[in-house]
């Protein structure tokens, strides 16, 4: 069995191939081949040291050496590609449904294809393709979507029928498939020849590798990283790259300063069999069976089949693992429904003789994405980790991320849904990563529908309505670990039922939602958004003033009271931050930004403020309850809460007031509800929270006053054209680019940061455009929704993609949101994308391979047209700007 194992990942070849790093040399007293090696001594100092000899980090030291940095060390505690990596099925498929995991796994392949030319290390790189397979019509609208994705990117893709795959695959049982996904350039690889490969090349381009030298701890001071301890001695560097898979979390807490690395282990299993009698063709397609949660390749004539079972198995919870993974103990009865699966999908293999069952750990996230970027407590401590069993996949992509990261401050693609500062310490409880990945292994097979959330570690943060709200109803979905409500379920609905929708069509709170929607419009409605970020920024003297001012596009000189709406950006002109700033004295400022900013938020900040013992930040999120007031009445219940004058005259827009609500002082109103309706924010502190809610609904009874969530607020910002930042904005985002002029002041009186680039877009143009897209034949009750990632065509011709998407109850027509770019039809340049090229296209919109007629705007509809109207009545092209 060991023998076999080693021939199945190729260790054979591998060891015999392997050079002689840098770190270990033969004994100069003798001449024999066998003679035992001795480790080189370790440099005393070096600009990069990696820890991890797997795929993720090999690939970072071969990245690094291109973009031409030549003083690292690679340090590996047992032997290159000797953990997960040695264990992976060497399956790589570019079939993902996200943009920036899609775009990782096709740089991989085309990295890989040409690697053992490079380096004259044999990789086992086979382009075999991948079917993935249909059982039901939810399952093949998925594919469809993802397709759609992929036909767009450059990766050619089809939708093909049970037949097709049967003639692509002749063993597979097709008697329960309603169609496939065909990607004929996904490929097969052994994953340890392609670390080798990528550790051979390295090591050509200066890179020093040690094997069999663990980092026991990693040196900071004053908050940067300054070198590691091994067991072979001490190394001083400048950045230290956690590429320690599994061991990520253990080695992230091995350090003065503490780095949260939310990864958790999974025992994987799949298994081997002999050669068939007819052995299987190599080239013969890789089969993914979602719906089966099994996949099936071939190998060595014979084939290699895993999957991805319902009750997974957590390792190493109390963090005891081994040096080097060994295959684990194998468990048949845990195996049983992946092996029944893969007989009702391959059912000649019945009579075949079964060579082993693997069973080896996977490290997993806690939102199934992998984990990559600087961490928000050290500066120069980079992190790639946790591939939720895509490695081999990502591992080419995600290293060449990660490196131009380092080299340049930034990586070419927006990698935001990967960065590690998506996630806090609150994902690091032990406890809550085991629950969690227990759940999310399951889930790479499960049907992802649009909303879904998951279910383990919930009601972890609450606001202090939580209970309330939920006896009224609520229905709740999770941000950044906060319970933020969706809808809320009138009395009498069926709970059960609305609780299980899931669908890529009309969803069923579709008029629960369009009621909270009517009531915003006509009434008043409240929406507790305390999950906002929320930061104070204070001085002594004009520090606080001085350093927004550079920090923020906005001119935030403002007289106190006021609110700006302003974004913070990099030196592109790029979002990393979309905010509001209330100016609450000369020497104060209180910043309200989106959930999932506080940790990347708090580190932006952290990172390019002076380090003044006069300046002040404080994260007062946990402060403040947050209720958005919504509504053309919301004007009649705050007047009569707080015998305060409230009209627009004393309290105009974007203004900033502290009022008494009730009994309750010290409540921060703005007039601002980030939808584009009237209304007000109230930041209550949070011993408050009860008193003021309980308040504002008693007194808003007369008012027709009801509670309201998130989907609603959704649909009223979107056909407003408001974009949010995660969803539209991105670090890749400039204002200039979408619509955002009037919040940049490029003669504010001082510089601030990405003004040189806005001053560039301003001169010569943008190459993308935020465009509005209203579908004009789209039916809502029978047709495939939009929700966001959609293809956008223009006169044919792809242009972008929708960023996010809903239905306006307003206009009764579906609303999307996105990005218009313009290509030289010859030359595929990228070229400025003006108005007219904008207003003279016609569009479509791409959803699941099915192509509808869209209306574009650059601007949002006036008030005039936003009339509810019937169907037959409404007339888009005859819309005007405001």
């Amino acid at each position: 069995a060991a023998g076999m194992f080693l021939r199945l990942l190729s260790d054979v070849r591998w060891r015999a191939a392997r050079p002689p790093w840098g770190g270990w040399t033969r004994s100069r007293r003798s001449s024999s081949s066998a003679a035992e090696p001795h480790p080189a001594s370790l440099p005393a100092q070096a600009q990069v040291v990696i820890c991890g000899g797997g795929i993720t980090g090999t690939s970072v030291a071969y990245h690094l050496s291109k973009l031409g940095w030549k003083d690292i060390v690679l340090l590996e505690q047992g032997r290159l590609a000797a953990g997960t990596t040695r264990f992976c099925a060497g399956i790589v498929s570019a079939a993902r449904p996200v943009s920036i995991e899609l775009k990782m796994a096709d740089y991989s392949n085309k990295l890989y294809e040409q690697l053992e030319q490079e380096t004259g290390v044999k990789t086992g790189y086979l382009k075999t393709g991948s079917i993935s397979l249909a059982q039901t019509q939810d399952r093949l609208i998925s594919l469809k979507r993802i397709a759609s994705s992929l036909n767009v990117t450059g990766i050619p893709c089809e939708i093909i029928t049970p037949k097709q795959v049967a003639q692509l695959h002749p063993l597979i049982n097709i008697h329960d498939l309603v169609g496939a996904m065909y990607v004929p350039g996904d490929a097969l690889v052994s994953s340890a020849d392609v670390s080798l490969a990528l550790a051979t090349a390295a090591s050509r381009n200066g890179v020093q590798i040690h094997e069999r030298t663990s980092v026991s701890h990693v040196l900071v001071q004053k908050g940067c990283v300054t070198g590691v301890e091994t067991d072979r001695g001490q190394i001083s560097c400048q950045y230290f790259v956690n590429c320690a898979g599994q061991w990520a979390y253990e080695l992230g807490l091995a350090g003065e300063e503490h780095v949260s690395i939310p990864v958790h282990a999974c025992e994987h299993f799949y298994l081997l069999t002999y050669p068939l009698k007819e052995p299987l063709a190599s080239s013969i397609p890789t089969i993914v069976d979602p719906d089966g949660r099994i996949y099936i390749r071939n190998w060595q004539g014979g084939i290699l089949s895993g999957g991805f079972e319902k009750n997974p198995k957590p390792l190493f919870t109390e963090g005891r693992n081994q040096l080097e993974i060994q295959n684990l103990q194998e468990d048949w009865d845990h195996f049983e429904p992946l092996l029944s699966a893969l007989l009702r999908r391959m059912p000649d293999l019945e009579a075949l003789q079964i060579m082993q069952l693997v069973n080896c750990p996977e490290t997993f996230t806690p939102d199934m994405r992998c984990i990559m970027g600087e961490s928000p407590a050290v500066r120069g401590y980079f992190v790639l980790a946790g591939m939720n069993s895509a490695g081999i996949s990502y591992g080419g992509g995600a290293g060449k991320y990660l490196a131009e990261w380092m080299v340049n401050g930034y990586p070419s693609e927006n990698v935001w849904p990967l960065d590690l500062k998506r996630f806090g310490s609150l994902q690091s409880s032990r406890t809550f990563l085991r629950h969690r990945v227990m759940e999310v292994m399951p889930l790479i097979c499960d049907l992802k529908v649009p909303r879904w959330d998951f279910q383990t570690g919930r009601q972890l943060r609450t606001s202090p309505l939580y209970d309330r709200l939920d006896a009224q109803g609520a229905r709740w979905m999770e941000k950044h670990g906060f319970e933020r409500v969706k809808y809320f379920v009138p009395p009498g609905k069926d709970l059960l039922d609305l609780d299980q929708s899931k669908t890529f069509y009309k969803p069923d709170w579709f008029d629960i939602v369009g009621s909270e929607v009517k009531c915003c419009k006509e009434a008043v409605c409240v929406i507790d958004m305390s999950s906002f970020t929320k930061f104070e920024i204070s001085s002594t003297g004009d520090q606080a003033l001085e350093s927004l001012q550079y920090l923020f596009s906005n001119d935030l000189d403002v007289p106190v009271g006021h609110v700006v709406h302003t974004g913070m950006l990099n030196e592109q002109g790029g979002y990393e931050n979309d905010c509001s700033i209330a100016r609450l004295s000369k020497r104060s400022f209180f910043m309200i930004s989106p959930t999932d900013q506080q940790v990347h938020c708090w580190s932006w900040l952290k990172n390019h403020l002076p380090s003044d013992s006069n300046l002040t930040v404080e994260d007062v999120t946990w402060k403040y309850t947050a209720l958005n007031l919504i509504g053309p009445r919301a004007v009649d219940v705050l007047s009569e809460l707080s015998y305060a004058p409230i009209t627009p005259e004393h309290f105009p827009s974007l203004f900033c007031k502290e009022m008494s609500v009730g009994y309750a002082n010290g409540i921060r109103v703005m007039s601002i509800t980030h939808t584009g309706e009237p209304g007000f924010m109230l930041y209550i502190p949070i011993e408050y929270a009860l008193h003021v809610y309980n308040e504002v609904m008693n007194m808003g009874q007369k008012y027709g006053i009801r509670n309201a969530g998130y989907y609603a607020l959704r649909s009223l910002r979107i056909e407003k054209f408001f974009a949010f930042w995660g969803q539209d904005l991105d670090a890749f985002t400039t204002p200039m680019e979408c619509g955002r002029e009037f919040q940049v002041k490029l003669e504010k009186g001082m510089e601030f940061l990405g003004q040189e680039a806005l001053l560039e877009q301003k001169q010569h143009g943008v190459y993308k455009r935020f465009t509005m897209f209203i579908l004009e034949d789209h039916d809502t009750d029978m047709d495939l929704w939009p929700w966001w990632g959609e293809p956008i065509f223009r006169n044919g011709r792809y242009v972008g993609k929708t960023t996010s998407s809903a239905y306006s109850y307003t206009l009764e027509r579906h609303v999307c949101l996105g990005f218009v770019q313009h290509f030289d039809e010859k030359t595929g340049e990228e070229l400025v994308v003006t108005t007219d090229f904008i207003n003279q296209g016609e569009y479509e919109i791409d959803i699941a391979g099915q192509r509808f007629q869209a209306k574009a705007k650059l601007y949002p509809f006036s008030s005039l047209f936003t009339q509810r109207r019937r169907k037959e009545e409404v007339e888009l092209s005859g819309y005007q700007r405001e």
